[in-house]
């Protein structure tokens, strides 16, 4: 990886035959060894993210007030607004750290599937998103974007379906009913000094199928560890999203891919801490009741699967719960 991978996930859609499943394989061996792309040709209408950079900004830019009558209404319950202090990303690694110097907003599924009676997921994945009443169309501008990423997840899972050698469409069954969360994150001005080892968002993974982060244009932070342990800053890429793969995929693929710890960094320039950073993060996850096992073309004949079957949600639950402050 002499440079960051840029993938073109509009020519991998016009490709077919050998050109098709030469794509496919750049992204496994992309996989292997960090699990995160930028995607270009991804054709989300720019639009679409305008509204809702613009929205989430003037949600941002609120006082605490404003913003608290949205926020979740006890530790744990996933949506709505997470205040500063609220979040200790490293904690989900086992690292005891301060809380993340980072605000978010955050959203889950538009609707509830026919029949679905689980209390668990109905009280956690499926829970009431809360709402704001500003600005004006703030609800309509996320549900816009969270439509384009759950089509733009697809495409990307189909393409991941070519790249380990099976069917394209093997995942659509697991992921039509998907518990994917789409959260707008605020990291504001550091205008205190960071407390030790207290970093806009802590060293983790991330817990499902795959992440599709959309960074604010022009800024930096991200990095991810390489497989020597050094960190290494993923630069601005205009146009693309960054696409990551989460632990669910990892195990899916007995450890063939790697979800990556990654963090964002606090700006050691004085005059770009003085600046706040915003990112939208749509976080895949397969079905509440999917089993994630080993899938056939990850393990020799003979070989035993690293891992023993989850089931995506209760997966899911048990990670963010973890780091709750």
């Amino acid at each position: 990886m002499q440079e960051f991978p840029v993938f073109d996930l509009g020519a991998f859609d016009s490709a077919s035959g050998e050109r098709r499943a030469e794509l496919g394989q750049q992204v496994d061996a992309i996989c292997r060894e960090t699990g995160f792309l930028a995607i270009t040709g991804h054709g989300v209408p720019q639009a679409i993210i305008d509204d809702l950079w613009s929205c989430a900004t003037a949600f941002f830019d609120q006082s605490a007030d404003v913003k608290n009558q949205v926020a979740a209404p006890y530790p744990g319950y996933p949506y709505g607004y997470l205040g500063p202090g609220s979040e200790a990303l490293a904690k989900s690694k086992g690292v005891d750290t301060p809380p993340d110097l980072k605000e978010s907003f955050n959203g889950g599924p538009l609707s509830v599937p026919d029949g679905l009676t689980d209390e668990d997921a109905l009280s956690f994945c499926y829970a009431a998103t809360i709402w704001p009443q500003e600005p004006p169309g703030f609800k309509q501008a996320w549900t816009s974007y969270y439509l384009q990423m759950e089509n733009l997840a697809v495409r990307i899972m189909r393409l991941f379906a070519n790249a380990l050698k099976l069917p394209e469409m093997t995942f659509d069954a697991a992921v039509d009913k998907p518990i994917s969360a789409l959260r707008a994150l605020n990291y504001p001005e550091q205008l205190v000094a960071p407390k030790a080892n207290q970093l806009r968002a802590g060293a983790h993974s991330d817990y499902g199928s795959l992440t599709i982060l959309l960074p604010q244009p022009g800024t930096e932070g991200l990095e991810i560890q390489m497989p020597d342990g050094t960190w290494r800053a993923v630069p601005p890429i205009e146009d693309a999203f960054i696409i990551n793969i989460g632990d669910l995929m990892a195990r899916w693929t007995n450890d063939r891919w790697v979800s990556t710890l990654h963090r964002v960094v606090n700006p050691k320039d004085p005059e770009l801490a003085r600046r706040r950073r915003q990112s939208f993060a749509f976080f895949h996850q397969p079905n509440w009741h999917q089993e994630i096992a080993c899938l056939p073309t990850c393990r020799m004949e003979n070989e035993k699967p690293k891992y023993e079957p989850v089931l995506s949600g209760p997966y899911l639950m048990s990670k963010f719960q973890s780091t709750v402050e």
